[in-house]
Formats: structure tokens, C-alpha cells, sequence
């Protein structure tokens, strides 16, 4: 039966970590059963690893197109292969399944790891070997030793939450549909076998049920991406996104993503790219190209939020929560890192290797979806972005306790006053707001003289309907009811005659003051001839302060 993996992407490491891999040109039964035991004992929590036998190696890294196996060798290996697992103490069963890949048979062993660590296997393959537990250093399998030994000697019968059975849950409750979904995504060759093979094989071979054929249970990892309410075994394995319209933190609206983990993680990426993330476009003097940023580089947040689902801890029934507030997004997950990471070494701007994982299992699923890499790429991957952004360095924080894990990403300034002083409480907070952007648009726009800059644009396309709401309702309680109308008629520069007679009002010097007086005053609209008020040619236009105004309550972007 395949393996529910790409066989390509195996093979070329982009499913999983190099550590977990080794290549074997032909039949080494003493090397592979000292492989077969470091994977099985997962040191790190890695979930196991890989031994493809047919392919030779190179510092680690497969020689391809492979050597290849003889056809009729590749039973009597896969014999071989059981005679090996009973030399393991306990004994230990991988998966063994032939491939043929660019035109040559390989074998590949998945050693998932094991329930009764430690296992221990012979030195060499003689009667009377002495028997060790080996552990991967690297790329290479090695007998543990000192803290090493006294490090999986602390794992016995330690098995990491995702990967153990659900009393609360059934076969029955994982979904077949979700399943084929998944290896049909990541090209398994497991995807047609799927469609006839007995359930129960396929979760097995999957390795996300365990216990007795006759009482299969799923592992929380199958309940976690292949049911349909994960929530209803896990408590609140689910993605809350709160999102503040401003400061005070009294105005908020929620979401909540459920469902599947992976598919709970892309609908919120959408989400994100789809209502949080803006470009602006900043037009530089003696300078063709434009310079183009976003409030919040898109590769900081998937990293930054894929990092929190895979670290989290599904024990505890605690929600990933993100909050969305006008100058920043805080992703805080729980407990926090897993030691040697904590929160003296948060601190230091520097590669983080992690030395174990909490939830291996997830991990491999993610990886095997390029959700995530697993690599330790996710700090400097999340401040390589910020930094391409020119955005401010990021915060990871933790407690000395290492309860939490908050991720903290600060907006690009410049877009920030777009969102932050919205909603309005009264006339006076309205005109501050709307200066403070059209200083915005002039600072980015020096270049041009047109309102309909990319900058003006990118700004209004920040401003909600609840922004619009209030702005009509400050005017239409604390101006004239004729406001509007003339915003709205003065989409080309015209003259009082004109704007009055629009609004229906005779050409009088007292309607001028009680109607245009009071929007030249604010900086809403002003005389296209200033230092000739009177001046026969004289019209009226809206300043870039009403030009925003004007699209914020219209709608014209």
C-alpha cells in the first residue's frame, strides 16, 4: 500500500526536514537497523523519518536518478526488513513500500516514531551483539550517550498529544472526503488506492487511528485535520480573529475560524489577504519606479500565524487569538516555546534551532501541504519580511514561565493614521482625521498635482462603512443639511451661483456665508482665485481634505 506521501517531494526534501532522511544505495541491514531505532526513539519529536533504500547519497543529499534496486531483490528486502524489526527491543514494525521512480525501483521504509521508547538494537549483526539505543545527530544515527541518553530515557512512554488516541471519538468521525482531499493535494499515490481499499487500512496506513482492529480509535492528529468539528473532541481547537475599529479596544467585531486545522489556517490567511492587507504606492521624485509597501507584509503573517497552529499546544483548551488593531496585529497562542527556547533567547535576534517539537505529527501534515517548513525558518522569515516592508522589527514575547507565545507585528506608520482614529465622536475629531490624511497624501505626493493619486486611492480603500456612517452623522447633527449636496455637486470647480442654485438657494451674500463660509473655513472646499475672493471667475472646489471626505461618504474610490 503507498504511503501517504509525495514520493517526489520526499525524495528532494521539500516535505520534510534532510535530518529525517537517509538513502541507502543498496541493502546495509547493520546501518538500517541502527536507522530503523534513532527514528523510532525521535529524540526531538521530529515524527520518525525515512529510509529510502536504492538511492545513493552525498553529504546527506540524494544522487539522482537513483541507482536503482534489482526487481526480483525487492521482496527478499522487504523480508529482510521484518527480520530487522524484531531486533529491536521493543519490537517495531515500519511501513515498506516499493516505488518507481525515473524509471527505477527503490524501497522506502516509513519509521514513524515509536509508543515504547526507548528501542534498542544489536552493534552489528553477529550473535551475542550488545544491544543501544540510537538516537540522529544530524544526518547520521548514533548510540545515545550521557545527556543524550538521559534525555529519551525521560521519554519513555512519553507520546506527544497530537499523536495519541481520542477516547471521545470513533473511527466514524473521521471523513473520508477530507482524507482523499488531502492526498490528492499532496499527489500520494495512497489517493486511488483510497477509493478501494477498507477504511480502516487507509487511517491505518495513514497512521492516524491506533489500538486493537476490532477497536480502532483516531489519534488527535486525525481528528484535527480529517474531521469535520474538530472542536467537538478538542476543546476550542479553533482561531479566534478580533478585529478593533480603534484604540480603545471598546469597538471590535469577531470572527471565528473552525473546521479543519489546515483549513481553518487558509480561511483566515484569505481573510487576511483579502480585508486586512493593503499596497500603497508611493510615487518618488526623479525616480521611474514607484515604491510599493504594504501595511503588513502577507509572508510575515502566514509564517507568524502558521507558526502559532503549529506550536500550540491542543491539550488545553485555549483558542489561538489574533487581534487585529489599527497599528498592529498580535497573535498569542498557548503555552509558550518548548525548552531550550525561552524567553532570554526570544530576546536575541538570532536563528532559533529548536531542539524539540510539541506536536510532530501536525508538523508533518504541514509541511506536507507547504504550510510551513519546520526548518527554524520561522523567526527570520517573519523579520525578513518586516525588514523588505521597511516595517518595524517584530516582537516575540513569552513569560519566564513560558506560559504564552505573542506575536506581535506593528503596521507600516505612514498607513496607520488611515484607520486609527475612526470611528468619530464628534465635528472636531471628523476635521483632525481628515487632516491628518490629506498631510498623509501630500508628504507620499509631492510628485503630482492629481487628488486621484495612487496614495489618496490606497488611503480611502482603508476607510470603512462605519467610518462613512458616522461621517454623515456628525455633519447632518452639527452642519447645515446642505452639506452634502454640495460636496456631492462640486465634482468640477463651480461657481456660487452654480452650487447654490443646486441646492436650490438664490445667489445671496447671506447664503454664501451660512452654506460655503463654513466649508471654506473647515478646509473642506476652497476658491480656486483666493487672493480675489470677488473676482468675476471665481469657483469653489473641494480641498483634498473634502476630496476624501467626499469619497468616504459617497463611496467614489
Amino acid at each position: 500500500m503507498a504511503l501517504p506521501i509525495n514520493i517526489t517531494d520526499l525524495v528532494n526534501g521539500q516535505a520534510i526536514e534532510w535530518e529525517r532522511l537517509e538513502f541507502k544505495q543498496g541493502w546495509n541491514p547493520e546501518e538500517i537497523v541502527h536507522t530503523m531505532c534513532a527514528f523510532a526513539n525521535d529524540i526531538n519529536n521530529w515524527g520518525g523519518g525515512y529510509i529510502i533504500v536504492g538511492i545513493a547519497e552525498k553529504d546527506g543529499r540524494p544522487i539522482l536518478p537513483p541507482a536503482g534496486l534489482a526487481p526480483e531483490s525487492l521482496d527478499r528486502i522487504q523480508g529482510a526488513v521484518l527480520t530487522l524489526a524484531y531486533q529491536l527491543l521493543p519490537n517495531y514494525f515500519p511501513l515498506i513500500q516499493p516505488y518507481l521512480l525515473q524509471g527505477q525501483h527503490i524501497l522506502v521504509l516509513w519509521c514513524p516514531a515509536g509508543d515504547n521508547r526507548p528501542y534498542t538494537a544489536p552493534i552489528t549483526q553477529g550473535k551475542g551483539a550488545q544491544r543501544y539505543p540510537y538516537i540522529r545527530f544530524g544526518s547520521r544515527s548514533i548510540i545515545a550517550k550521557e545527556d543524550n541518553l538521559r534525555r529519551l530515557q525521560e521519554l519513555t512512554a512519553r507520546i506527544p498529544f497530537d499523536d495519541r488516541i481520542n477516547g471521545k471519538a470513533t473511527i466514524d468521525d473521521l471523513d473520508l472526503g477530507l482524507i482523499q482531499a488531502f492526498l490528492q493535494e499532496v499527489k500520494s499515490d495512497l489517493y486511488e488506492e483510497s477509493k478501494q481499499i477498507p477504511f480502516a487500512d487507509l487511517c491505518l496506513n495513514m497512521k492516524i487511528v491506533n489500538g486493537p482492529k476490532e477497536a480502532l480509535r483516531p489519534l488527535n492528529v486525525g481528528l484535527l485535520f480529517f474531521s469535520r468539528n474538530p472542536e467537538k473532541f478538542l476543546d476550542r481547537s479553533w482561531i479566534e480573529l478580533v478585529i478593533h475599529k480603534d484604540k480603545t479596544g471598546k469597538n471590535f467585531s469577531e470572527k471565528y475560524f473552525k473546521g479543519p486545522l489546515h483549513h481553518q489556517l487558509r480561511a483566515i490567511l484569505d481573510y487576511f489577504k483579502n480585508n486586512i492587507i493593503e499596497e500603497v504606492v508611493e510615487k518618488v521624485a526623479h525616480k521611474a519606479e514607484a515604491n510599493r509597501h504594504f501595511n503588513f507584509p502577507y509572508e510575515a503573517i502566514e509564517e507568524a500565524l502558521s507558526n502559532a497552529v503549529y506550536h500550540k499546544s491542543y491539550e488545553m483548551d485555549k483558542p489561538i487569538e489574533v487581534q487585529i488593531w489599527p497599528d498592529r496585529i498580535e497573535i498569542l497562542s498557548f503555552p509558550g516555546p518548548v525548552p531550550p527556547v525561552d524567553v532570554q533567547i526570544l530576546k536575541q535576534n538570532k536563528r532559533i534551532v529548536a531542539r524539540d517539537y510539541r506536536n510532530r505529527r501536525i508538523g508533518d501534515l504541514l509541511k506536507e501541504l507547504h504550510l510551513t517548513e519546520g526548518r527554524g525558518t520561522g523567526f527570520p522569515t517573519i523579520r525578513n519580511a518586516m525588514k523588505e516592508n521597511n516595517s518595524p522589527e517584530p516582537v516575540f514575547e513569552t513569560d519566564e514561565q513560558s506560559t504564552y507565545f505573542l506575536s506581535v507585528l506593528q503596521a507600516k506608520e505612514q498607513i496607520i493614521t488611515a484607520i486609527e482614529n475612526v470611528p468619530f465622536n464628534n465635528l472636531e475629531e471628523l476635521s483632525h482625521f481628515l487632516n491628518k490624511l490629506s498631510d498623509q497624501v501630500n508628504d507620499q505626493d509631492k510628485t503630482s498635482d492629481s487628488k486621484e493619486s495612487e496614495v489618496l486611492k490606497n488611503t480611502l480603500a482603508r476607510l470603512n462603512d462605519q467610518a462613512s456612517d458616522q461621517a454623515v452623522q456628525i455633519i447632518e447633527s452639527q452642519l447645515n443639511d446642505k452639506i452634502l449636496a454640495i460636496l456631492n455637486v462640486l465634482e468640477e470647480p463651480k461657481k456660487r451661483v452654480e452650487i447654490l442654485e443646486h441646492i436650490g438657494l438664490r445667489n445671496h451674500s447671506d447664503n454664501r456665508e451660512k452654506y460655503l463660509d463654513p466649508l471654506v473655513k473647515l478646509g473642506w472646499i476652497e476658491m480656486t482665485i483666493p487672493e480675489k475672493p470677488t473676482h468675476k471667475d471665481q469657483k469653489y472646489k473641494r480641498t483634498i481634505q473634502g476630496e476624501i471626505l467626499y469619497n468616504l461618504i459617497f463611496g467614489k474610490k
